[in-house]
């Protein structure tokens, strides 16, 4: 079963659609589309409703049913629909998203990847890419959250930190109960060395998670307290650092936020001198992270190590 997107900011599942509904829906709205276009080739909305049609159904195909190649065809297919809509009437802005964000995608690949992509119908464009997204995210209609959404994601990986909090803050007003908003605020400020920030935010989102009855995804609590606890340790302020990520390594948290919260508790262990304890988690968070499939961390438990031994 499929479970509506918005179970976090509604505080509940409001609707659900089997697998086979879901295709069979798809498979209808494509069919109205082309046959729309082929009676009015220029429409640009119903190349605009093709285009969103099978982007969706690429997204299902690659992430649920695990088919990549046929996945990525059908991307191509939305993508090529979508600039065509750009083409023919540049007012819906809501079409930048699957070309924005498949410009910028494309244009961060490997030289090979790249060339594969290009050969594939995919464009290229970094700067152009960031410009759709944006466009869209002032203006569109259907794909103004996601747009959001996704130059979060951007302006963290161009370390645009500004810009990725001011999305963010947009994302806050239009989903004020959304509290996955507010940890990726508190992230995005730890990434950009703003640990008193990230405190506040962070400490927000958590009074929002306890007092909350609704869903959690899983070993939700420890993920905050394991983001606090770093943001705490970086303001020197190390009892209360080291209580939350001690928190985070309990048995409900996922592996990877328990082997990152004992690198933090090995660091803090080293600022204090007490290399014998730094060395204990730095073992015990390379194992975790070998076991989580987090090289991330496992190279940080390694370094670790060295330093709890001199070298």
């Amino acid at each position: 079963m499929l479970c509506c997107a918005q179970a976090i900011s509604n505080g509940r599942c409001s609707s659900t659609i089997s697998a086979t509904e879901f295709s069979a829906e798809i498979a209808k709205a494509i069919e109205l589309a082309e046959k729309r276009i082929a009676e009015h080739p220029k429409d640009a909305r119903a190349h605009y409703e093709l285009g969103a049609a099978v982007g969706l159904q690429a997204s299902y195909i690659a992430s649920v049913d695990g088919k990549l190649l046929a996945g990525f065809r059908a991307a191509s297919r939305a993508y090529d629909e979508h600039e065509k809509v750009l083409q023919l009437d540049p007012s819906i802005k809501d079409a930048g998203l699957i070309v924005g964000t498949y410009r910028y995608v494309v244009s961060t690949l490997s030289m090979p990847m790249r060339l594969m992509a290009y050969v594939a119908g995919f464009g290229g464009g970094r700067e152009r890419g960031i410009t759709l997204l944006e466009d869209t995210s002032a203006a569109g209609q259907e794909g103004r959250t996601d747009a959001l959404f996704a130059l979060v994601l951007v302006y963290n990986r161009e370390k645009r930190y500004d810009d990725a909090q001011r999305a963010l803050q947009e994302l806050r007003r239009l989903y004020p109960r959304n509290r996955l908003v507010l940890l990726e605020a508190g992230s995005t400020a730890l990434r950009a060395g703003r640990a008193a920030q990230a405190d506040t935010l962070l400490t927000e989102g958590l009074g929002m998670l306890t007092s909350s009855t609704g869903p959690r995804i899983p070993g939700e609590e420890a993920l905050w307290r394991y983001k606090r606890g770093v943001a705490r340790a970086e303001l020197g302020r190390v009892d209360q650092a080291s209580a939350d990520l001690r928190s985070a390594t309990g048995p409900e948290a996922e592996r990877w936020v328990q082997g990152r919260a004992r690198v933090e508790l090995g660091r803090v262990a080293l600022r204090r001198g007490d290399r014998a304890t730094a060395a204990g988690e730095a073992r015990l968070a390379g194992s975790l992270c070998q076991q989580s499939s987090d090289p991330v961390c496992v190279d940080a438990a390694k370094r670790l190590l060295r330093e709890s031994d001199g070298r």
